[in-house]
């Protein structure tokens, strides 16, 4: 189904009855994850909004957390894994038609209904629904280390740490504040954008009828960003996430916005629609939410994770072992992984579509 573009009131309620409103790219998707270092895994795009090993969904690696999690770096796509793109799920705009020949893809981002990839050149390619130039990659975009697709608009992060974006710019969710550099991490999502800077400091822009564009007073510390629909993550250093916006007056609430009591040791985050999926020190998955398609019942297959997207109102989980675990609603199939997809190196979720890079074969 098209992107609904009216009230967000009717955007959020059609979501709780478990219909498909402007659901974002799971997790900002799309800032590759740093090397990991000995202090303990990276929080990816987590380091931006959640990005897995390869650029997308929150990741995280298998060794134990410290007391304080490393702050990233910016990526450097000619040292990360690629592969080939797989895609399942929602095709009506063409998002799951991988482009012929795509190969050496260290990064992908599903979008609404739309689909990007970062290749180890630097360079980007887009498919997908284009209603607001969100895959019209701008002409000479080079040197990009992370990618994130947002409701209808794109984010790119270069190696210089600023941030380009393009595609719809409504609220202003496509153009980076003036001045921005030194950023290491990216996510877009519905009408606003995130980027954590090298200091641990988060910048906001686009959006903000909910307040997922204020940015809580205080906040640093910070190794990851996450942007939902109408809300905001952060993870701090110390394993805690923070949590803001979705405030909408006449919403029924889903508490997508306050962290759980207690959660703690966590190493990734990802924020979907209405929905949130972190990944804790012991590769378990915690979810919290909208949860009418079950999109935040974690099953038990989902253990030793080291990445998650949150998809529209369905989740998926990257194994250590290269396998994938989806589950929430299938009405697209987005939740029927491909048969034989094994060798995963990072993942993504969109409205009701899934992405994955594969390793190929030397």
């Amino acid at each position: 189904m098209a992107t609904q573009r009216g009230a967000k009131t009717t955007f959020r309620l059609a979501a709780l009855m478990g219909l498909l409103a402007i659901a974002i790219a799971a997790c900002g998707s799309g800032a590759p994850s740093p090397t990991p270092t000995v202090k303990g895994s990276q929080t990816a795009s987590s380091v931006s909004a959640g990005a897995s090993p390869s650029g997308a969904g929150a990741s995280t690696t298998n060794s134990a957390v410290a007391s304080q999690l490393p702050m990233p770096t910016l990526p450097s796509p000619a040292t990360m894994p690629s592969g080939k793109v797989i895609a399942w799920g929602d095709n009506s705009q063409g998002q799951t038609k991988v482009p012929s020949g795509l190969t050496g893809v260290v990064a992908v981002s599903a979008g609404d209904q739309f689909s990007l990839a970062l290749k180890a050149t630097g360079t980007v390619i887009g498919w997908g629904d284009d209603e607001s130039g969100q895959i019209d990659i701008p002409a000479g975009l080079s040197g990009v280390v992370a990618i994130s697709g947002g409701g209808q608009h794109s984010l790119a992060l270069k190696s210089d740490g600023t941030v380009v974006g393009w595609g719809d710019n409504t609220d202003g969710q496509a153009t980076p504040p003036a001045g921005l550099s030194n950023v290491i991490a990216i996510s877009a999502a519905g009408q606003h954008s995130l980027a954590l800077k090298s200091d641990g400091m988060v910048v906001a822009w686009g959006g903000n009828a909910n307040g997922e564009s204020d940015v809580p007073s205080g906040l640093s510390s910070v190794v990851a960003v996450s942007a939902g629909n109408d809300f905001s993550l952060a993870l701090e250093s110390n394993g805690t996430v923070v949590a803001w916006g979705d405030k909408f007056p006449t919403d029924v609430s889903t508490g997508v916005a306050t962290v759980p009591a207690g959660l703690s040791g966590v190493k990734a985050i990802c924020a979907g629609y209405a929905n949130n999926l972190v990944i804790k020190s012991d590769g378990s998955v915690v979810g919290w939410g909208a949860d009418e398609e079950g999109e935040t019942d974690v099953p038990n297959s989902a253990s030793g994770v080291t990445a998650v997207a949150a998809g529209g109102s369905f989740s998926v989980a990257l194994k250590s072992d290269g396998t994938v675990v989806a589950w929430g609603a299938n009405d697209q199939n987005q939740t029927n992984v491909p048969a034989g997809t094994t060798g995963v190196v990072a993942i993504d979720a969109g409205a009701t579509h899934a992405l994955a890079i594969a390793r190929q074969a030397s």
